[in-house]
């Protein structure tokens, strides 16, 4: 399992893997995304198609069934009954003086007459599909053996008008496969008066609970359109066998786009972990060639103002004399792995170059940052053993830091961390109060003392929000009997109200600043703080 870890940890790191996977991955994720965009697009047209037809064929009923009545009371005032050459003028006029009326009839037992020409039989003979108050209707009616086929016919006593489909079709040429259909019976059945018979209702329950008169199925779109007739619905049903089609019509365009973005993502990719890569081998160099420098930050009494211990700090410095943060290559060196080989290098460097100063002070101690994985894994204590042994130093002077962000695995980060104290090493929480330690959580961890963050220092005496945490912080530790060190003390006043908080230990630039292995002997020789002077000057 290590092994396998390993490897793929190893592939992690090779520029191309890396950019190939980015370069997949958006390409996936920008493809699905475009697919969504042209999928939403045909949508939205459709949408507006169905509802521009829709509107268009419900303005054109409403003149078509206005002018049919209108006609059909015109016929029902006059006086005239009977089939006569007088009703079939009149019949011819009315047919004449509405647009929309294509045919007028009268009705007797044995007898029609019509505006049209002479036929036998007229279909609106049969039942009428629907009745309302003062009409009656047919739907899907033939009132010429031709093109021209009668849509709609209405009736009122004996007699009847009718309009063609040619008025319906003039305002929309309805699509392959659709319909226009008059639902009656409280949407039970459902007749088509332009296009095919289809298969009702079209879904389960109907009418449907939605309020927009659009309705979107897989295969159908559905348009109800508003009647003040409560005796029927129009209902204007389109398939949508093109919606493959026209997805890919809509993809066309964003599919080079999002292939484009995926490259250029992938070429970004194999710039950055080109560049992390030549950083990890520049640090691998700066290794070899001496360019890391371990300083020492002093920690001090903050009653007798002595020195009585240090933070060992890494630092890169280039041959140019340019320096390169530690949040740049600290995080880069965790990630490829070298942090490990770092560690042990600043342990030994500590001990080559203070290994005779812990000697000869036995009280005074160097704390060291722990990485993540250092944490994670019982290495460290084994490592730090033999340069003891090596350097006859004792364990207690050899104390490590670790972040609460450090502590990934909490059961295993515990089991090390208790491992290192019983080998006598002293623990420390560092930047105590940014991670997500909590009383009950900081109680299960084998810890001897807390570093309160500089933020929490700075925020002392003002009336920020966060003021109040390092006095809070302070209590705390006291509590569970704990040590505690302030960072950052840069002011006077800010190592007297700690003292006068009881914090005891605390490092910072009113003190000292990181100091090289010679400046630290010197100032544990003088055993008072170092003036205001820069290392790099120095060094």
């Amino acid at each position: 399992m290590p092994a396998a870890r390993e490897t793929l940890r190893s592939w992690f790191h090779r520029p191309w893997f890396l950019a190939t996977l980015a370069a997949v991955l958006s390409a996936g994720l920008l493809l699905l995304g475009s697919l969504g965009v042209a999928m939403h697009q045909v949508q939205l047209r459709e949408s507006q198609q169905m509802n521009a037809q829709g509107e268009r064929f419900l303005e054109r009923l409403e003149q078509l069934f206005g002018q049919l009545r209108q006609g059909l009371d015109e016929l029902q005032a006059q006086p005239l009954r009977g089939c006569s050459e007088q009703m079939v003028a009149t019949l011819q006029k009315v047919g004449f003086s509405y647009r929309f009326i294509y045919e007028a009839a009268y009705i007797e037992a044995d007898r029609i007459c019509s505006s049209g020409p002479p036929r036998n039989g007229l279909p609106a003979t049969r039942p009428a599909d629907f009745r309302g108050p003062t009409y009656s209707y047919w739907l899907n009616t033939s009132a010429e053996p031709n093109e021209n086929l009668a849509a709609l016919m209405l009736g009122r006593g004996n007699f009847r008008v009718a309009t063609s489909r040619g008025h319906l079709t003039d305002v929309v040429d309805l699509p392959e496969g659709s319909s226009l259909m008059v639902v009656l019976d409280r949407g039970m059945r459902a007749i088509p008066v332009l296009g095919a018979a289809q298969s009702w209702p079209p879904f389960e329950p109907w009418p449907p609970q939605a309020s927009e008169p659009l309705l979107v199925t897989p295969n159908q779109l559905i348009y109800r359109m508003p009647t003040d007739n409560q005796e029927y619905q129009l209902v204007l049903i389109a398939p949508r066998a093109r919606l493959t089609l026209q997805v890919a019509e809509s993809w066309r365009w964003l599919l080079p786009v999002s292939l484009t973005l995926a490259l250029f993502i992938g070429v970004l990719v194999l710039q950055l972990a080109r560049q992390r890569q030549s950083m990890g081998g520049e640090l691998q160099g700066a290794l070899r060639r001496g360019e890391l420098q371990v300083l020492y930050q002093p920690i001090f009494d903050l009653r007798s103002r002595h020195c009585v211990g240090a933070e060992a700090l890494l630092r890169w410095r280039h041959p140019d004399g340019t320096l390169t943060s530690p949040d740049l290559f600290i995080p880069m060196a965790e990630d490829s792995g070298q942090i490990r080989q770092i560690t042990d290098f600043v342990l030994q460097r500590l001990l080559e170059q203070l290994g005779h100063v812990l000697r000869a002070n036995p009280h005074f101690y160097i704390s060291v940052n722990l990485a993540a994985c250092d944490v994670m894994v019982p290495r460290v204590g084994e490592v730090m053993a033999k340069l003891l042994d090596q350097h006859r130093v004792q364990a207690r002077q050899i104390a490590f830091e670790v972040t609460e962000r450090g502590l990934i695995d909490v059961v295993v980060a515990r089991s090390n961390l208790q491992a290192l104290r019983d080998l006598g090493h002293q623990v420390l929480i560092d930047d105590f109060g940014t991670g997500y330690c909590s009383l009950a959580y900081l109680q299960t961890l084998p810890v001897d003392c807390l570093k309160i963050d500089k933020a929490f220092i700075d925020a002392l005496g003002h009336d920020a929000a966060s003021s109040g945490v390092a006095p809070h912080i302070i209590r705390m530790a006291h509590a569970l009997q704990l040590k505690v060190i302030a960072e950052g003390i840069e002011h006077e006043s800010q190592a007297q109200l700690l003292h006068s908080e009881g914090v005891k230990f605390g490092q910072g630039w009113l003190f000292s600043h990181a100091l090289s292995a010679m400046q630290l002997v010197e100032l544990m020789t003088r055993g008072r703080r170092v003036g205001a002077r820069r290392v790099a000057d120095e060094i």
